[in-house]
């Protein structure tokens, strides 16, 4: 099954009804379930953003890092011109809708009971669990 890593607070986001689009500078022709992995990483810019939006009451939530956290599917991609004036400000705050980049569409999301560690990679990469950890965590890896 394909995943993507993304820093926290956004990848938690996608799964506390924050966030519908992942901004990246790359776009892809893969659509379908994607698995998402929240970084092992906090860099400061990541720490002060989660501070600032858990003090306006949004994101108020324990982060995992290091694991895959749940589970979407990518619907589409639009590049960021085509799409950033239709979005909320709150939409807009959680992504770089930078002239360029593309907007990656998110539906379906579902948040794992527990996270699962996992070494993240840059890109989409595979990510194949034994089918007694998928089993055992609530879901099924497609294989």
């Amino acid at each position: 099954m394909k995943a993507l890593s993304m820093t926290q607070p956004w990848a938690q986001a996608l799964f506390i009804d924050l966030k519908h689009y992942e901004t990246r500078s790359w776009s892809t022709a893969y659509r379908g379930m994607l698995l998402i992995h929240a970084a092992k990483g906090f860099p400061k810019y990541a720490r002060d953003f989660a501070s600032t939006e858990r003090t306006l009451g949004r994101g108020n939530v324990r982060l995992a890092f290091g694991a895959i956290i749940g589970k979407v599917e990518l619907v589409n991609i639009y590049r960021t011109e085509e799409i950033a004036f239709k979005l909320s400000a709150t939409e807009r705050l959680y992504g770089d809708y930078s002239e360029g980049r593309f907007a990656w569409e998110i539906s379906s999301p579902t948040l794992f009971a527990e996270p699962i560690p996992y070494r993240g990679q840059l890109s989409l990469f595979e990510v194949n669990l034994p089918e007694e950890t998928s089993i055992a965590k609530g879901w099924r890896v497609n294989k």
